[in-house]
């Protein structure tokens, strides 16, 4: 190991939907946390690794900061903020296209009581012109003292080196936390569970993707056909969602089933074979059993 060696954990921080996932695979170079276009789609913290030669920098992907209108939603803000907390320090994410609101100054009221070196990211500047994006940044200043404040795509790269560049500024010296091989640590049957939930977020729409989790009952080894067999349950909260999710003919609930199978022999390798149910749990959003089992119950 080179002398000088940095590591540390930066917390990804922000509103929902403004691309702190995208924009952590993208640092990490691979797919460590689901993506969509809905809001509130990470629902507990993810870490991903990013190694160099004289660094190691653990990304931890945190639910979008909100005002909760659910015991689940209240347990993902605690996660984020305990992931701040922490961290050595936080990249605060935020959508270019959108002006600094009322969420960004609670943000920045957590920032201000765990202080932490802050960098902020403000993302999505592929989706705006270049004279509407120096006034924008000036405004996001204001937001908080941030060490540095990088515009970026993280869907397309620009600025993301420089943003890794001033986050390693602020990692203190010390060895690695994780194996240099292991740049996704995490549970097999939670990256499964989520793999799965992806391609239903995609696929539905109005309240059902909110309504709905994905827990994994049994995931089995079969090594003699170097098969991973997976029993695994997508919950909602009513009836009538239940059956949007299987769909006419159990035409949906195939879509999802073989979606989700292709990305996880693709992400994790070998073959898969997902057995999906679609089951009923009213008002699961506030029921502290069943959360226990999708996002970090210690609030």
């Amino acid at each position: 190991m080179p002398e000088e060696f940095r590591s540390g954990i930066v917390a990804v921080v922000g509103r929902p939907n403004v691309g702190k996932s995208t924009l952590v695979n993208r640092m990490v170079g691979g797919k460590v946390a689901i993506v969509s276009d809905k809001p509130q789609t990470t629902r507990k913290r993810v870490l991903g690794i990013v190694n160099g030669s004289d660094f190691q920098l653990a990304l931890v992907d945190t639910p979008g900061i909100h005002r909760p209108q659910h015991r689940m939603n209240a347990i993902m803000v605690r996660d984020a903020l305990d992931a701040m907390a922490g961290a050595d320090a936080v990249l605060f994410c935020a959508d270019a296209t959108v002006p600094p609101g009322g969420g960004e100054r609670s943000i920045a009221k957590f920032l201000a009581e765990t202080p932490r070196p802050t960098v902020a990211a403000i993302n999505k500047i592929d989706k705006m012109s270049k004279p509407a994006l120096l006034p924008r940044l000036e405004e996001y200043s204001r937001v908080a003292d941030f060490s540095d404040i990088v515009p970026i795509s993280a869907a397309n790269g620009d600025g993301v080196d420089i943003v890794l560049g001033c986050l390693l500024r602020h990692l203190p010296e010390g060895p690695a936390l994780y194996p240099a091989d292991d740049w996704a640590p995490g549970d097999l049957a939670e990256k499964v569970a989520e793999q799965i939930r992806e391609p239903a977020l995609a696929l539905t729409r109005d309240e059902v993707p909110f309504s709905l989790a994905v827990v994994v009952d049994q995931l089995e080894e079969d090594s003699a056909r170097g098969l991973r067999i997976v029993y695994a349950s997508i919950v909602v909260e009513r009836e009538g969602q239940k059956g949007i999710l299987v769909g006419k003919g159990g035409a949906m609930i195939r879509e999802i089933g073989t979606t989700a199978r292709l990305a996880c022999e693709e992400r994790f390798g070998g073959k898969f074979y997902l057995d999906l149910q679609v089951r009923t749990r009213e008002r699961w959003r506030e029921d502290d059993a069943f959360l226990t089992k999708i996002v970090n119950p210690e609030v």
